[in-house]
């Protein structure tokens, strides 16, 4: 958006977990405001959302209802950008509220953005009273996430990168676990966040407990062939791509996926990512021979190049902003 002529300022809470992990310390094209508390920051959010034309507030965030207050008392064109929407749905069902969704809901909104496309749009106006709801999927920086040379300490021939999460446990079990335990052979790596210590490993897997951003491309370029695994509740929606789809593809790295509807509106099934079911699929698609796999890296990293960039979602952004406006 900065490279587009647009000034952007963006409010972050300095959680602890994020302040070790954080991927841009000092931004040079945008405002970063760290804050510690939302009274402190609140005169500071107020004065900048006063100015601007656009303000944007987004599911998770700490401080998202009154946030969201003072965007709407403003004259700025309003965003609610949900990130999670089947998240957002589920504990909507169970619970009956959601902390970073207002008590009023998303009526007051100019628009709702939503990470999920698919059914999950007609539910935000269903169940949470969006009046103008579009998806804004995830998206890749080429200038970030490109092909560099292996680093030993990623090299595998199957990897998969991700934090743990129960609901993707089985998927991860029958694509991952079992595969590599047929192939004891093969050097299979996880990378991610919140394993258990019970975790079943097996004797050729191998695990990297936290990967930061910045490590991504060395990661997957050391991969021969990489995973993606879809939560569960983001599955049963459908039109979910994880930004790991994105990421993998702009580094060249061949993917291997398990279906969701609409996954074939990002990447052709067969020509740009292989879909594992069980896996005897993953096995197969181990064994391909190294052509055929450059064959589909190359097809994936086109076609993320030219329709999943950061570039192309900021374009999309402003038209729909602009539209509204």
């Amino acid at each position: 958006m900065s490279k587009q002529g647009h000034s952007v300022t963006f409010f972050e809470k300095d959680a602890p977990y994020y302040r070790s992990h954080r991927d841009l310390v000092r931004p040079s094209f945008y405002n970063l405001e760290l804050y510690d508390d939302w009274t402190e920051v609140a005169p500071r959010a107020r004065a900048a959302v006063a100015q601007c034309d656009c303000a944007m507030v987004t599911s998770y965030c700490p401080d998202a209802r009154p946030a969201a207050d003072v965007i709407l008392a403003s004259r700025a064109f309003s965003v609610f950008y949900d990130l999670d929407t089947p998240v957002t749905l589920d504990e909507l069902s169970r619970t009956g509220e959601v902390s970073y969704i207002p008590a009023y809901g998303l009526q007051p909104f100019d628009l709702v953005l939503s990470y999920t496309g698919g059914k999950a749009l007609a539910e935000l106006s269903r169940q949470l009273g969006a009046r103008r709801v579009a998806p804004l999927y995830g998206s890749v920086d080429p200038n970030l996430h490109r092909r560099v040379p292996h680093d030993p300490t990623y090299v595998s021939d199957f990897s998969y990168l991700g934090t743990y999460a129960a609901d993707r446990q089985s998927q991860l079990e029958e694509l991952f676990l079992r595969p590599a335990r047929k192939t004891p052979e093969k050097k299979f790596c996880i990378a991610g966040a919140l394993y258990p210590a019970d975790f079943p490993w097996t004797s050729n897997t191998y695990f990297v407990r936290h990967l930061s951003p910045p490590q991504h491309p060395a990661f997957y370029s050391s991969s021969r062939m990489t995973l993606n695994i879809t939560r569960g509740t983001m599955a049963q929606m459908g039109y979910c791509p994880s930004g790991r789809l994105f990421e993998a593809a702009a580094c060249g790295t061949p993917m291997v996926s398990d279906w969701w509807e609409g996954l074939d509106e990002f990447f052709k099934p067969g020509e740009e990512i292989l879909i594992a079911r069980t896996s005897e699929d993953v096995l197969d698609a181990i064994e391909l021979n190294d052509s055929e796999l450059h064959r589909l890296s190359r097809a994936s990293l086109l076609r993320a190049l030219t329709e999943h960039t950061a570039a192309h979602r900021a374009a999309e952004m402003i038209s729909l902003i602009e539209a509204g406006a």
